[in-house]
């Protein structure tokens, strides 16, 4: 067997592995079952804390499966962990920038350690395959030494300015980034692990200190993230991890009134929301929203067929269609639509889906019972309103019965219908024709959301692409995905209008300083 250092996971790692990758894969995999059931306390002020009432964990591709146990936490917990972080505050935020980077480099250390054994507790609980499960754990050991660089780069953001000419004295002037206090991370089900250590990252290497909410359907991958930062010498208070329902944890830690800021990764409703509250304080906070996506593909007659139909079925069919940047909106000009409709129904229809934690399968499960029945009340639309050209189906035979399965799903429906602007969250991509790529641009513009959008086409067609569409990151002639697979360093990720509050993106040269607020410092000698 190939020992570790022959390879390192890495973005093309994932799309051609070597026969090593899938050998540790497996042994963690045989690990990680031997650890189900097991309790999983709270983490408060670097203490264990459990509660009197406890919730189950259950994997989506067999319900039998019971992964892990964890405390029904409240606002009690909540305000613990809130308080803990204020007091470990000034401390944190006195620590010397190096030694902050150099703890949070111990952390990603760690993950990447444990990379295996963590992907396959995150295919077992998410229903990801394990080229996604692998992907997104090490990603996270990316993101967090990504913001320990940019830290490191910018030298801690402290830049010396001119002194200004005053007779008889020296006025020296500099500004500086400081962090705001207590942070909240509210994690989704979809990105456990990135989507909360890349924040968690981000927060404390500037400074700040982190109440960490994990989802309730995910929170082993959140606890096997907290163990990671713990057992790299964070000091107590400066991490702390509460679970329970969002109704109770989640909306206690935002109106906590030592809250300094959030980053928040879930629906449109929710994230703004959070936007509304922190508004309506008596100033207001920082909210950092990532809120979803309809994501789009346009695809010029110019284009390469293949590679497009590829690129749309990795992205709409990837974790289910449980992606904020899913695609989930194909608009192809007239002349090869029926073509590329072939294409991409042949490359759906021949999906392996099971198990997605064995070699064999591509998709797994969605992630719960919520999600099939939106899946399946828009096939109802779809069979009244459209035409289904493959899937529109639960799946139940054999073991799947046991599991949350459906069937990927390709289809039309009129233009004027709702399936074209709600965010489904599930394994479902339409097609319509055009009978332009400027006429693709407005309908694709035509969404509240601006996550994701891809192109296929020809060179002379990209540059009015990029100028017209009004999403964030963009994806052209990419046959590794049409609107999916950002990598840090690579792809920064964010969106616009509905789909992020910032204007900036996870993983991009801008992201830290939305953890940081600015001081101006002026002093006379």
């Amino acid at each position: 067997m190939a020992t570790p250092q022959d390879f390192r996971l890495t973005y093309s790692t994932m799309f051609d592995p070597p026969s090593a990758l899938h050998e540790r894969f497996d042994a963690a995999l045989i690990k990680v079952r031997g650890q189900f059931g097991r309790d999983y306390p709270m983490v408060i002020d670097g203490h264990d804390r459990r509660a009197e009432h406890w919730f189950e964990v259950r994997s989506p591709i067999d319900r039998e499966w019971l992964l892990a146990r964890f405390p029904k936490g409240d606002a009690t917990d909540v305000r613990a962990a809130v308080s803990a972080a204020s007091a470990a505050f000034p401390a944190w935020a006195a620590t010397p920038v190096a030694e902050r980077i150099a703890l949070l480099r111990r952390a990603a250390d760690l993950i990447e350690q444990r990379v295996y054994e963590i992907s396959a507790a995150v295919a077992l609980e998410i229903g990801k395959n394990r080229m996604e499960a692998l992907g997104e754990v090490q990603e996270t050991a990316e993101l967090v030494r990504w913001y320990c660089d940019q830290m490191e780069e910018n030298d801690g953001f402290v830049r010396d300015l001119p002194n200004e000419p005053l007779a008889n004295f020296v006025s020296r002037n500099r500004t500086q980034l400081r962090p705001y206090g207590v942070w909240a991370v509210i994690a989704p089900f979809n990105f456990p692990f990135a989507l909360a250590g890349g924040p968690i990252g981000a927060a404390l290497v500037c400074g700040n200190t982190v109440v960490f909410k994990v989802a309730s359907v995910a929170a082993w991958s959140g606890a096997l993230l907290m163990a990671a930062f713990r057992d790299a010498g964070l000091p107590a208070g400066a991490l702390s991890m509460v679970t329970g329902a969002g109704a109770k944890v989640g909306n206690a830690l935002i109106a906590d009134p030592d809250i300094a800021g959030a980053t928040f990764t879930g629906s449109y409703e929710v994230g703004m929301g959070i936007v509304r509250a922190f508004a309506a304080r008596r100033w207001p906070r920082p909210c950092i929203a990532e809120m979803g996506g309809k994501n789009a593909v346009i695809v010029s007659r110019h284009a390469d067929l293949e590679r497009a139909a590829v690129g749309i079925m990795r992205s709409a069919f990837g974790l289910q269609g449980q992606k904020c940047s899913a695609c989930s909106r194909v608009y192809v000009e007239r002349q090869v639509a029926g073509e590329l409709r072939d294409r991409l129904v042949a490359l759906t229809s021949a999906i392996a889906i099971g198990d997605p934690t064995e070699r064999a399968n591509w998709m797994g499960p969605v992630i719960g019972d919520a999600t099939v029945v939106r899946y399946l009340e828009a096939v109802v639309q779809l069979r009244a309103h459209g035409e289904i050209l493959t899937g529109g189906s639960r799946l139940a035979e054999g073991a799947l019965e046991r599991g949350h399965f459906v069937a990927p799903t390709v289809a039309t429906v009129p233009a004027d219908h709702r399936l074209w602007q709600d965010e489904l969250f599930a394994p479902l991509v339409l097609v319509a024709e055009i009978d332009s790529v400027a006429e693709g641009i407005a309908r694709a513009n035509a969404s509240e959301y601006g996550l994701t959008a891809g192109f296929y086409g020809a060179p002379d067609e990209i540059p009015d692409f990029l100028a017209g569409i009004a999403v964030g990151v963009t994806y052209v002639n990419r046959p590794q995905g049409a609107t999916t697979g950002a990598w840090p360093g690579y792809q920064p990720f964010g969106g616009w209008k509905a789909s992020g509050t910032t204007g900036k993106s996870i993983g991009s040269f801008w992201y830290l300083p939305l953890y940081l607020r600015e001081q101006s410092q002026t002093i006379v000698d």
